[in-house]
């Protein structure tokens, strides 16, 4: 994942002004009691997907999950590893103009905190050997989506990993967030509603 950190890449890519997201600024350290945040936005580029992202070394990092996350333990969801994001792109909602990089609506999805799960031989292990290693487990605290997550890298890229919902009581075989929960984490608002609110004038 090493080949995408950093906000270069999201800044070359952008003209900032065009596009009307976020600047590509790392924020000031932030306090160590405050838990690190997950979005997901819903994204209807050139392809519908959702950009799964957390927050690690005051970026967000993100994976582009082509068919959204699933609650089913027995589903592998491909991610795709992309850009890091600066933090305040985690409340970014509105449209990309045609023309520029990721053009397309942006809905956030969900929003919440994270907590680091992984463990090794009784042993809590960093973040940062979680992504060295290519494994990250997670605990979601959203509006829409709790409990652990996995992320597992795949191949020899790094831009390969699977999406998978751990096996705990949030877990559902039955229940598909992605197909039933169709407004923003924010503002209540549908993808239609945004694109609309954004030809009018709006944010």
């Amino acid at each position: 994942m090493a080949a995408k950190s950093g906000l270069r890449v999201y800044s070359k890519r952008r003209n900032i002004k065009k596009s009307g997201e976020p600047a590509g600024k790392r924020p000031k350290k932030r306090s160590g009691t405050k838990k690190p945040i997950f979005v997901i936005q819903k994204h209807a580029a050139s392809h519908l997907h959702y950009d799964f992202r957390i927050e690690y070394n005051r970026v967000l990092k993100s994976w582009a999950v082509p068919k959204g996350p699933s609650l089913n333990p027995a589903t592998k969801r491909l991610a795709m590893v992309t850009d890091d994001h600066p933090m305040s792109y985690a409340k970014f909602e509105g449209v990309i103009p045609p023309g520029n990089y990721g053009a397309g609506t942006v809905m956030v999805w969900d929003i919440g905190t994270y907590k680091n799960i992984k463990e090794k031989n009784g042993k809590a292990v960093s973040m940062r050997e979680c992504f060295k290693r290519g494994t990250v487990e997670i605990f979601l605290s959203g509006k829409k989506l709790n409990g652990g997550f996995a992320l597992i890298r795949t191949g020899s890229d790094g831009d390969h990993w699977l999406l998978i919902k751990m096996r705990d009581e949030y877990a559902s075989a039955r229940k598909n967030p992605v197909n039933t929960e169709k407004k923003s984490a924010l503002t209540g608002r549908t993808m239609a509603q945004i694109k609309k609110d954004a030809q009018d004038g709006g944010s």
